[in-house]
């Protein structure tokens, strides 16, 4: 399927989603990655003039949040800007006891998402719109997601891609080169990266994906396939919705 006509299906599938829950629009985080810029163009296409993008830098770089507003001001995308920064800060030091110099702690770095998943639903609920995720396939299927964080949304539009036809899709579609090409990152703490916690490329996890999908395995690495379907595996409870005892 070509680029522009998946667009346009994207587009329509979130009007529709939209339409069926009685929302007047959507809301979406805006972090100046790829995943996020084309979730945002697409929410854009879908509604002109009911699109919030949320720019929510919390201790981040601040190349992300000017690739964020590059993309908002392209597009003309209505955004505000809330500074979770402060926040973060005096939540850590509750819990912590001490003043945080950005360490690379996974249950600290989750609290950043969560954060921002509270400030999505508070601007979903006054507008009555619906919060829109940017998560794609390749990370959705591993579990390279917070829970109740960039993981508690109500839609995921990029949820069928895989990062690298993400990446496509955002040529066409004319996101900055910049922003396509930079190392993606969660922005968790300084320096961090996708790929770099993920241990292997998008390219590598996208083509075991896709080869796990077929159940065609040859041209892949025998240790690189046993380690996404063990990250599979340990996302589970990601992918599912909690169980219920049933009496």
């Amino acid at each position: 399927m070509r680029e522009a006509e998946l667009a346009e299906r994207i587009s329509g599938w979130i009007r529709k989603q939209v339409e069926v829950a009685g929302a007047r629009g959507v809301v979406v985080g805006m972090s100046g990655g790829v995943d996020s810029s084309v979730t945002a163009v697409l929410c854009k296409r879908a509604f002109p003039d009911a699109t919030l993008g949320l720019i929510l830098p919390c201790f981040s770089d601040p190349r992300d949040v000017a690739h964020a507003k590059l993309v908002a001001e392209k597009f003309d995308i209505e955004t505000r800007t809330v500074d979770l920064s402060p926040i973060f800060a005096s939540l850590f030091r509750m819990l912590e006891s001490r003043e945080y110099d950005g360490e690379a702690d996974i249950a600290a770095a989750n609290l950043k998402p969560r954060l921002r998943m509270l400030v999505l639903y508070y601007f979903a609920n006054k507008l009555n719109y619906l919060v829109v995720g940017t998560g794609n396939k390749s990370e959705l299927l591993v579990g390279y997601f917070t829970k109740y964080g960039d993981g508690g949304v109500d839609l995921l539009p990029l949820g069928g891609l895989l990062k690298t036809e993400v990446r496509r899709l955002a040529q066409a579609l004319g996101v900055p080169q910049e922003i396509i090409e930079k190392p993606p990152s969660a922005g968790l703490w300084a320096g961090q990266t996708d790929e770099g916690e993920l241990g292997m490329s998008y390219e590598t996890l996208d083509n075991i994906l896709a080869a796990l999908e077929t159940g065609d395995l040859s041209g892949c690495d025998e240790s690189e396939v046993r380690r996404v379907q063990e990250m599979m595996e340990r996302a589970r409870h990601k992918r599912e919705s909690p169980p219920v005892f049933e009496v």
